[in-house]
């Protein structure tokens, strides 16, 4: 709030300059403040949006330099907005940071794929028990329409060509399935951070992803988690999630059981 305060007397005090010299600085200030208190307009949320799903899709290479000047002008904004919403990527650990060095794509490495893996199991096991204990008929109708729309993409996605706009398709598809599975866990944080290591994964996956050399077990395995979780059989959902995770683990971790909660 202190910060705010301060922005708000920095507005005051350039209400006495040149007028268009005014209209620039309180359009910065209003950005500053917005960006202090984590507001994004809707143009600068679905600039973040492209940013994100440009990122997940591997359109830039690992350890890619990130340069605000160089998205500014293509999305029509400043630099210092484009600045802004790498921040909000980095903190989403969509990129990596740098103190005087900016901001860069992160590495591609088996170490980050099992340690991201094996956490998207546990969030996904336990956020998908917990939605079967608390999720009602709408909760199975939705997870039922979200599995219907990825099955249909993936029994199709290998009789078009792979472009960007197939792969953002699938993707989009597959996380709506996979957020559906946890939706009635009822635990805002574990939705948010599901869906950050969701984005990660999805990130250091988008090499191998683009074969679809998995698509044959992968249309099977959402079929299996699907079933489990319809007839309401919590081991055997756990069981489902990590054989269809356990792919990308680089070496083999225990099944997630129940907590007990």
């Amino acid at each position: 709030l202190h910060q705010v305060d301060l922005v708000d007397s920095a507005a005051r005090a350039v209400m006495a300059l040149d007028e268009e010299y005014r209209k620039q600085c309180l359009i910065e200030l209003d950005r500053k403040r917005r960006s202090i208190v984590g507001e994004v307009t809707p143009e600068e949320g679905d600039i973040l949006e492209s940013l994100q799903d440009r990122l997940m899709n591997g359109e830039f290479a690992a350890r890619t330099r990130m340069r605000p000047e160089d998205f500014a002008a293509g999305y029509g904004v400043s630099p210092s907005t484009i600045r802004d919403l790498l921040y909000r990527l980095s903190s989403l650990g969509l990129l990596d940071y740098f103190e005087q060095r900016g901001f860069r794509v992160p590495e591609n490495s088996a170490e980050r794929r099992h340690d991201l893996t094996h956490f998207r199991i546990l969030l996904e096991s336990e956020g998908t028990a917990l939605s079967i204990r608390n999720g009602g008929l709408d909760w199975e109708a939705q997870l039922s329409a979200a599995h219907h729309k990825l099955s249909h993409i993936e029994a199709r996605v290998r009789s078009v060509p792979i472009t960007d706009d197939v792969m953002l398709l699938w993707a989009k598809a597959e996380l709506a399935f996979h957020q559906t599975l946890i939706a009635e866990c009822n635990s805002a944080s574990l939705k948010r951070t599901h869906k950050m290591i969701y984005m990660q994964f999805r990130q250091q996956m988008i090499t191998s992803d683009r074969e679809f050399a998995f698509l044959p077990e992968n249309i099977a395995q959402h079929q299996a988690i699907l079933d489990a979780v319809l007839a309401r059989d919590e081991e055997r959902a756990r069981a489902m999630i990590y054989s269809h995770l356990s792919r990308s683990l680089s070496i083999q971790v225990p099944e997630p059981v129940a907590a007990g909660i």
